[in-house]
């Protein structure tokens, strides 16, 4: 009973795609692998060294652009922006300004609702939302190996956005790297 209840904690949906990510990948000048759960490189994020601000390229494993991950400056709050491979702004992720009990991060998405995520973002702990719907799952549980959590992202999602907003996330959360 112990063990197959711990197996329905673990995934949200098992229709979800999930994903393999680890904790620093996003120091700039330096590429990461994202791996899905058959342990095949699916994605890659090649952070360009060298430049004024933080720009994160996210590729498919051919090296196209997907999108382009940039940190937005000069602002109330420190944002990033998620671009497409035309320039245009796909999203904008910073800190929710008033986070009475958790921390809370908003996706403001060009032409579509919403994402929130709220939960602990330094152990990799967290959820996120449209609309109160649980859209992705972000733990490090899954893992028994250190420096490495999981991203499971529900059937007919934008994959790209969930892990290029992990992404941003963990690079904001996470300053010091």
């Amino acid at each position: 009973m112990f063990g197959r209840r711990r197996r329905e904690e673990r995934r949200f949906d098992e229709a979800a795609t999930r994903y393999q990510m680890r904790q620093r990948m996003l120091s700039i000048g330096d590429d990461y692998i994202i791996e899905n759960e058959r342990g095949e490189h699916v994605f890659k994020l090649d952070g360009k060294a060298l430049r004024v601000r933080k720009t994160i390229r996210f590729e498919d494993m051919d090296g196209r652009e997907l999108c382009r991950i940039q940190e937005r400056m000069l602002r109330v709050r420190d944002s990033m922006e998620i671009e497409g491979p035309d320039g245009n702004r796909i999203a904008m992720v910073h800190k929710a300004m008033i986070t009475p009990l958790r921390e809370r991060w908003v996706v403001n998405v060009e032409g579509g609702e919403d994402l929130h995520a709220q939960g602990n973002f330094v152990d990799h702990e967290y959820t996120i939302e449209r609309d109160g719907t649980k859209v992705a799952e972000v733990s490090k549980r899954w893992f028994r190996v250190r420096d490495t959590y999981g991203v499971e992202v529900s059937p007919g999602e934008n994959d790209v956005l969930i892990l290029a907003t992990t992404a941003v996330i963990d690079s904001m959360a996470h300053p010091d790297r």
